[in-house]
C-alpha cells in the first residue's frame, strides 16, 4: 500500500508519521521573483523485495522546479529538558527531518523504504526573467517498477509583480575557521577561499545581507585562555614607530562578497565576548616572525591595546572608504555583555567611540540599562527581551536569538515546528525591525571551541545548545553547503516580510498591520502569536490577494 500527499513547506514529517494525518496543500501564491516550496509526503507499506531502493518521480510543470529529499538527522539533545515550552515537535532524542539533499541517479530516482515515511522537497525557482504571471499547474506522478503509485497536482498562482529588494540587515555569523577545520584545508588557501565563497553564496541566496568580517580572529565562543584558528584578514606589522597594516586579504574578501551579492559588513568584535575584558587574538609580523601580540593576557583598558586601536581604526576606515564600503559597515565592542559588566564595557566603548564617530557601533545585549545610560546607541536585544527596547522607541531596532531563546518566542531549532521559524517575518514587520542577528550559520565546534565536531553526528555540538542552534547549513563533501529545512523556512519568512512591504506601498502601514492581525484575539507579539501553520499560509494568501487587487486599480 502506498500513501502520499502534497503538503506545505511548513510541515516536518517523521519516519513514523502517517501521510494521511497531514493537511493537504492544493495551491500556493508567489511573486515573479520568489521561490515557492512544497513537499510530497509518502509512505510505502509492503514493498516487494525487487522494488526496494528507488522509485521514479515524474514532474510535469511549466515552471522550473528543483527536487530534493528531506533526510532525517540524529538529534541527541532536541531541547534543554528543564528550559522549554510545549511548542516543540518532540522533546525526545531521535531522528528528525532537516537535511535537504539532491536526488540520486541524475535527479530522477527517489528513495523508498518499507514502513518509513519520507518527503520530497519541491521548489519552483524563478529563472533570469522570473515566472510568468498567472496560474501554473504542477503534476506529480510517482511510480515503482512501472506501476503508478500516486498522481497529484498543485496550482501556483504567480502575481504580476516582483517582491521588492530586502531592506533588512540580516547576519548569521560566518565562521571561516570551522570551514578550514571541517574540510582540512589551510586557512585562506585557494581551496579555503573557494569553500568560503560557496558558503557565502548560499547565505546570500537565503536572504543574508550582512556578513561577519574577521578583520581579526573573532573573539567568540572561545574558552578563556584558549584560541580558535587564526582567520585574520588584516596583516599587521610591528615597526619601530608603531604599526603598519595590510589589507590585501580584506580587499579580496570584499570583492568575493560583492560577487555573491552581500554588500554589508559586520566588523568582528574589538574586545572579547561577555564583557569586553580582553583583546581579541591578534597576530603580527614582529621582526620577520609571526607572533601573537594581543589576546587573553591583554587588559582591554591597557595603554598598549588602546594605542594599537588608535592606529588601526583610522587605517581600517581609510581602506574601507577607498573601497567605497565604509558606510555599509557596522562595528562591535563585545558580544552579550551582562548588566554586571556595564562599567568594563563602558570603558572599552569609550576608548573607540571617537575613533568610530559617525559609524554605528552595535552589540547583542538584553539589559536595557546599556541603552538608557547612553552606553549603546544601537542595542540588539534578544527577541524575548525586545519589549522594553521597543517601548523605549529605540531607532532602527534590531533583534537576535540564540540558544537562550527556547521558550515562548520564535527560533530555528530542529525540534521546533517550522511555523515557529517562519512567523518571524510577520513579527519583523509588526515591530518594524531593521536588522536581525543569529550567531550560527556554520559553527562546527563544541562549547568554548575546545574541539571541532561532526555536525552529522553531533547536531547539538556536544550538548552545547539545542540541536540546530549552531548551524543552518550542513557541509557537503565537495566544499559546498547543503541547505536545511530551517534555513529555507527563515528565507520564506524574509519573503513574507518583503510581501508585507509591497502591500504597505499600496495601502499604507495601518491597513497592512490590520490585515496581519485580522481575526486574532490579541495583537501579534514575539511571545504571543498563533501556533499553527494555517495562520501563516492564510495570512500570506490574504496579503497576496490584496496586492494583486491593488495592482489592478
Amino acid at each position: 500500500m502506498f500513501k502520499a500527499k502534497i503538503i506545505s513547506s511548513l510541515q516536518k514529517c517523521f519516519i513514523g508519521d502517517d501521510p494521511e494525518s497531514k493537511p493537504a496543500l492544493g495551491s500556493l501564491t508567489a511573486y515573479k521573483n520568489e521561490k515557492a516550496a512544497f513537499q510530497l509526503c509518502y509512505r510505502m507499506e509492503g514493498v516487494p523485495s525487487q522494488f526496494r531502493g528507488f522509485a521514479a518521480i515524474d514532474v510535469v510543470s511549466d515552471v522550473p522546479l528543483s527536487v530534493r529529499t528531506v533526510e532525517q538527522v540524529p538529534v541527541l539533545m532536541p531541547v534543554f529538558p528543564t528550559m522549554c515550552d510545549d511548542d516543540y515537535l518532540s522533546k525526545t532524542p531521535g531522528f528528525y527531518p532537516d537535511l535537504l539533499l539532491p536526488l540520486h541517479h541524475g535527479g530522477t530516482a527517489v528513495p523508498v523504504c518499507e514502513e518509513e515515511t519520507r518527503c520530497l522537497w519541491f521548489e519552483a525557482v524563478p529563472g533570469k526573467n522570473g515566472f510568468t504571471s498567472g496560474e501554473h499547474e504542477i503534476k506529480l506522478n510517482h511510480s515503482l517498477g512501472g506501476e503508478a503509485l500516486f498522481t497529484g497536482s498543485l496550482t501556483i498562482t504567480v502575481i504580476d509583480a516582483e517582491l521588492p529588494p530586502s531592506v533588512l540587515l540580516y547576519t548569521q555569523w560566518f565562521h571561516c575557521d570551522c570551514l578550514a577545520s571541517y574540510y582540512n584545508v589551510p586557512v585562506f588557501s585557494e581551496k579555503h577561499w573557494k569553500i568560503i565563497e560557496n558558503y557565502a553564496r548560499c547565505a546570500a541566496e537565503n536572504g543574508m545581507t550582512m556578513i561577519l568580517t574577521p578583520v581579526f580572529t573573532p573573539p567568540l565562543d572561545t574558552h578563556i585562555g584558549g584560541e580558535r584558528a587564526t582567520v585574520q584578514l588584516v596583516e599587521v606589522k610591528v615597526t619601530d614607530g608603531g604599526y603598519e597594516f595590510g589589507f590585501k586579504k580584506l580587499k579580496r574578501w570584499i570583492r568575493m562578497c560583492h560577487r555573491v551579492g552581500i554588500y554589508n559588513f559586520e566588523i568582528s568584535h574589538l574586545f572579547t565576548q561577555w564583557g569586553a575584558a580582553h583583546a581579541p587574538k591578534i597576530v603580527a609580523d614582529v621582526g620577520g616572525v609571526e607572533k601573537q601580540i594581543f589576546g587573553w593576557d591583554t587588559d582591554s583598558r591597557g595603554e598598549e591595546y588602546r594605542g594599537f586601536l588608535a592606529a588601526f581604526i583610522p587605517a581600517l576606515l581609510g581602506f574601507l572608504r577607498s573601497e567605497g564600503v565604509d558606510k555599509n559597515c557596522r562595528f562591535h565592542v563585545s558580544d552579550e555583555p551582562s548588566a554586571q559588566q556595564l562599567s568594563v564595557y563602558r570603558e572599552a566603548k569609550k576608548g573607540i567611540s571617537e575613533l568610530l564617530r559617525g559609524y554605528p557601533i552595535m552589540d547583542a545585549l538584553s539589559s536595557i540599562e546599556y541603552y538608557r545610560d547612553g552606553v549603546v546607541e544601537h542595542p540588539i536585544p534578544a527577541c524575548d527581551h525586545i519589549e522594553p527596547f521597543y517601548e523605549a522607541g529605540v531607532p532602527d531596532l534590531w533583534t537576535y536569538y540564540c540558544c537562550g531563546q527556547h521558550t515562548g518566542v520564535p527560533n530555528r531549532f530542529i525540534a521546533m515546528p517550522s511555523y515557529r521559524t517562519r512567523i518571524i517575518g510577520f513579527l519583523f514587520y509588526k515591530y518594524d525591525v531593521k536588522g536581525f542577528l543569529q550567531w550560527g550559520y556554520n559553527f562546527y565546534n563544541n562549547a568554548g571551541s575546545y574541539d571541532p565536531i561532526n555536525p552529522y553526528i553531533s547536531s547539538a555540538c556536544d550538548y552545547f545548545g539545542q540541536a540546530g542552534d549552531a548551524f543552518s547549513v550542513w557541509p557537503a563533501q565537495d566544499g559546498t553547503p547543503y541547505e536545511s529545512i530551517r534555513i529555507r523556512a527563515f528565507a520564506e519568512a524574509l519573503d513574507d516580510l518583503r510581501a508585507l512591504r509591497l502591500c504597505e506601498s499600496i495601502y499604507g502601514r495601518e491597513y497592512t498591520v490590520k490585515l496581519l492581525e485580522e481575526g486574532l484575539e490579541r495583537p501579534l507579539k514575539f511571545a504571543d502569536y498563533p501556533r499553527c501553520e494555517g495562520y501563516i499560509l492564510k495570512t500570506r494568501e490574504k496579503i497576496d490577494r490584496a496586492v494583486a487587487a491593488g495592482l489592478k486599480k
